[in-house]
């Protein structure tokens, strides 16, 4: 069983350490059975594709994953990495907020 992340499909996250230190995207794709995800326009990588019935082939780039570790989910408010936590509202709804600034990250 993968290991629970506090990084969901959708956040906009930061890249805290690597090539791509600094860069901010989305997330497309979690991974978690290796604790990985997919950012859209972080960590590309060309992938030489031959000519096939549906494609012409040449090089694509492409994002590669991302280990979650090198990542953290950026605040709303102030627009820096926060680290994340749970809490529950007067609903009864369970939501995660950002522990740097209080802002409630799900809607």
């Amino acid at each position: 069983m993968a290991a629970k992340s506090k990084i969901k499909k959708g956040d906009k996250v930061i890249v805290l350490t690597g090539r791509d230190k600094g860069k901010q995207g989305e997330v497309l794709k979690m991974l978690p059975a290796e604790r990985r995800a997919v950012v859209q326009g972080v960590n590309q990588v060309k992938r030489h594709t031959r000519p096939s019935a549906n494609s012409g082939g040449g090089i694509v780039v492409k994002e590669a994953s991302i280990h979650i570790s090198n990542l953290a989910v950026v605040d709303p408010k102030t627009g820096e990495a926060t680290r994340i936590g749970y809490r529950t509202l007067e609903d009864g709804r369970k939501v995660r907020f950002a522990k740097a600034s209080g802002e409630v990250i799900d809607v």
